[in-house]
């Protein structure tokens, strides 16, 4: 974490920013969150997640003081407060201090600089193992503080060799754990559409591939695929080449998959270009 963040509405020593023990967002688990990255000083791709922060805390029903430009302002400030590049910035709103410790309240704010390490360079060029677990993420459209099954989940998952897991129920695959997932079969991107956090990265792969189609699809469609890859901010696009004990098509990132990759690094130097220059 960097020396300053912004907390009590201001922009302090990150050693001083505090939460009351009783906020439900400790207690209870009840709060929202955002990450993204800054690609030199430019944040990335800095107003689609301050719209998505925005709309998590009005899901939520969690009173958020500061508006987008208030919020863009901020992070500036603390970019240049921190000297801050090539990083992750993160923002919480708590749950708040509650009248009976359950009921949402006037929450507090906070938004730290991080360091980030992104995948190895070797799982970019092999692929990473994801291990399937039956399950959906409640309230999948807001993107709450609360991680805790998946957290418990990862105390085995690294043991098996495993960067993560894809979330299946009822004949439907619908996301990892941390990421969006996509499927490419003859020539053909699929994505889910219901039970998942609208990623910011795969709106973005969208984009870059336009042809993908929002698809329900099974976990054996998921195991037959010629390619599987997941997308998220701290990942980019990685591709996965093996799920559980099944070999994703040859087993190593496909030609799809591979320039996907390409196109989005592209579009990531240019969205920061872009930023130094406005």
């Amino acid at each position: 974490m960097k020396p300053y963040c912004f907390a009590e509405n201001k922009i302090i020593a990150s050693e001083k920013a505090s939460v009351h023990p009783l906020d439900i967002g400790l207690i209870r688990g009840y709060g929202i969150f955002d990450f993204f990255r800054t690609v030199g000083h430019h944040p990335l791709f800095l107003e689609d997640y301050l719209i998505r922060f925005t709309l998590s805390a009005n899901k939520a029903g969690l009173p958020l003081a500061y508006s987008i430009q208030e919020l863009r302002d901020i992070i500036y400030r603390l970019i240049e407060k921190n000297n801050h590049q090539d990083g992750g910035i993160r923002m919480v709103l708590t749950g708040g201090i509650s009248p009976n410790h359950f009921l949402p309240a006037q929450g507090k704010l906070f938004i730290f600089c991080e360091p980030l390490m992104l995948p190895s360079q070797e799982k970019y060029a092999k692929g990473v193992k994801l291990l399937s677990v039956d399950y959906v993420r409640p309230l999948p459209a807001i993107k709450t503080t609360n991680y805790t099954y998946p957290c418990w989940l990862s105390l085995d998952w690294k043991a098996q060799g495993a960067e993560d897991v894809v979330y299946h129920h009822n004949g439907r695959v619908s996301e990892s754990s941390r990421s969006n997932i996509f499927l490419v079969k003859h020539g053909q991107i699929y994505t889910p559409q219901r039970d998942i956090l609208w990623g910011i990265t795969r709106k973005k792969v969208m984009e870059l591939a336009a042809q993908t189609s929002l698809s329900e699809f099974s976990l054996e469609d998921l195991l037959d695929a010629d390619e599987v890859f997941i997308s998220s901010t701290t990942k980019r696009i990685l591709p996965i080449t093996q799920i559980d004990a099944v070999k994703i098509g040859d087993g190593l990132p496909g030609a799809f998959t591979k320039k996907l990759m390409t196109d989005f690094l592209a579009m990531e130097t240019e969205h920061a270009e872009a930023g130094k220059m406005g």
